[in-house]
């Protein structure tokens, strides 16, 4: 299962399941696996940033990636990140993962990328790296990575690597730029990739609208993106506002710099998703005060989702 340009649906962003004392847990994989496939996901990325790579050692990216793949079983893509600061490491954990049946990998620009051509010619090298053979999701984070990537930047990058095949949008404001993306192909001087969104999903609705394909994202509640996103492909676009209303208050709340991923772990393991919620060090700890607030947000959620049931 290759990934290609006509990718659309979701693509959850899997957290990396610990044990209390920070050991992987390698069968809590499985379960959560299992959790969101029930769940309607059409792939997994793994090896995130929100899947706490940087702080796995290359040992243990691979055992991730490998428990993943063999849960899948084939039958979703599997993404999995390889960005790293060298090309070195990029490209031999990218042959290891796609030899492991990997559909594709993500790469992250790295920080002291400034100029368009900076920009451009590194990714001629990552996509080299990898090989002609390895699709690649171009990961536009800027909001972590610090990297401005301008649509015509993004349109060199598609143009001169083939295996360039989908784009990971996770700009903030970023409508414009899907827009000006879908703008580029409509007069043929981009040739057609999948646009996947970002950010917890907190745009989804619009993003949808602006033209892009689903959500590659790790809010707690997938349901809710592929509820989204069928919402709009079958044309009932009120229908997709009123879920994404009911779940908004939780998915913005979960969107904290520095305590999101406590959050979003905190409410997987309640929904039964993981056996722990701990992040490995260093990591954020939720307060009482926070738990106090996302059992709330949970409990309206529930009044909003049966109002529109």
């Amino acid at each position: 299962m290759t990934l290609d340009a006509s990718a659309r649906g979701v693509f959850v962003i899997a957290v990396t399941p610990f044990h209390d004392d920070g050991r992987l847990d390698l069968d809590g994989i499985d379960r959560l696996t299992d959790f969101y496939l029930e769940r309607g996901v059409t792939g997994l990325t793994v090896l995130g940033m929100m899947g706490e790579a940087p702080k796995l050692t290359a040992a243990e990216s691979a055992a991730v990636t490998e428990r993943f793949l063999k849960r899948v079983a084939g039958r979703v893509p599997v993404v999995v990140g390889v960005s790293a600061p060298g090309f070195a490491a990029m490209g031999e954990l990218s042959a290891r993962v796609m030899d492991m049946g990997a559909a594709g990998v993500m790469i992250a620009p790295v920080a002291s990328l400034r100029s368009d051509d900076q920009i451009a010619g590194w990714y001629a090298g990552a996509a080299a790296t990898v090989g002609a053979a390895t699709p690649f999701v171009l990961q536009d984070y800027p909001l972590s990575t610090g990297v401005q990537i301008p649509p015509s930047v993004i349109r060199r990058v598609v143009e001169a690597n083939p295996n360039c095949v989908m784009l990971k949008h996770e700009d903030w404001p970023g409508l414009a730029k899907i827009s000006a993306l879908r703008a580029y192909e409509a007069e043929g001087t981009m040739r057609h990739i999948s646009i996947l969104t970002g950010n917890g999903g907190l745009f989804l609705d619009f993003e949808m609208a602006r033209g892009a394909d689903g959500a590659m994202t790790g809010f707690a509640f997938p349901e809710m993106m592929v509820e989204v996103v069928a919402a709009h492909a079958r044309g009932d676009v009120e229908r997709a506002h009123d879920v994404f209303d009911a779940y908004l208050p939780l998915a913005r709340y979960e969107q904290q710099p520095g305590l999101g991923l406590a959050v979003r772990k905190y409410v997987l393991a309640k929904r039964g998703a993981i056996a722990s919620a701990a992040l490995r060090a260093p990591g954020t700890k939720l307060t009482p005060a926070d738990v106090a607030e996302v059992e709330r947000l949970l409990a309206r959620q529930t009044t909003r989702l049966e109002e529109i049931a």
